[in-house]
């Protein structure tokens, strides 16, 4: 089973360090192409930085997520929010068949099984609603998970049993959803080099707390250092700037009924 239950979310340190998730998800939102009136249900909304613009366009938007630090942030931010996870929305009677389309970024990586969370989205929307988001594809942090990897092996720990994401290839997730009853218009991974507010040490600090939860506290510094002086050659140019080796997969998808 994948380790997630050690990663926890800090709404100010996700503010300064992972301000792009939200920032480059437009293209994701085109995909979903909402409409003034419509029903969203934003799966996995963090901090509402997102689920706020969709509400900006006119749509009527609730959004759920695990954290309930993240849900606190979301509706200080004036979001309609619910501490929920992504299996089990359709758990909630008001949520069944309500919603003219679920979207999700960045989440659906963090969730398992995966096949609970996509019953579940068919499940909370209408007949020929829209499943559409983007999340992690395979391949993705390749190099940052390789340099964890080597280091937390020289400690003797195996990242494979630390290791909390789901990156799937295109055709394994469109067979996700087919599965479940979705007709899936579109799905696609594509690499997406991603630049960092600060180093990959941030990143790691934001991100990876489910393999640094793994070492005693006094070591992990040390841990940081070593897998950030590996990645400076891969990821880091001239000027002091990082960037992330990300691979993203997108989605869209219509429930059939």
């Amino acid at each position: 089973m994948p380790n997630t239950q050690n990663q926890t979310w800090n709404p100010e340190q996700y503010a300064r360090n992972a301000r792009f998730v939200a920032d480059l998800a437009m293209p994701v939102v085109e995909w979903l192409a909402p409409v003034a009136g419509e029903r969203i249900l934003d799966l996995g909304c963090g901090d509402g930085h997102l689920t706020a613009k969709l509400a900006d366009l006119g749509c009527h938007v609730t959004g759920i997520d695990s954290s309930p630090e993240f849900v606190d942030a979301a509706i200080k931010a004036g979001v309609e929010a619910h501490v929920m996870k992504a299996q089990e929305i359709d758990r909630e009677p008001a949520f069944v068949g309500a919603f003219d389309a679920v979207f999700s970024n960045a989440t659906l990586h963090w969730v398992h099984p995966p096949e609970a969370a996509i019953a579940a989205a068919y499940r909370v929307l209408k007949p020929r609603g829209r499943f559409v988001g983007e999340f992690g594809g395979a391949g993705c942090v390749a190099e940052i998970r390789q340099a964890m990897g080597q280091a937390l092996a020289r400690r003797g720990l195996d990242i494979a049993a630390l290791d909390p994401w789901f990156f799937p290839t295109a055709e394994e997730y469109r067979s996700l959803l087919q599965a479940q009853g979705f007709e899936v218009l579109r799905c696609e991974v594509f690499p997406r080099p991603t630049a960092l507010p600060h180093s990959v040490k941030e990143w790691i600090q934001t991100f990876g707390l489910c393999f640094l939860s793994a070492l005693p506290q006094a070591e992990r510094e040390a841990f940081l250092d070593e897998v950030t002086s590996a990645l400076r050659p891969k990821l880091c140019d001239e000027r002091g700037k990082w960037t992330a080796d990300y691979t993203r997969l997108r989605f869209a998808a219509t429930r059939l009924d």
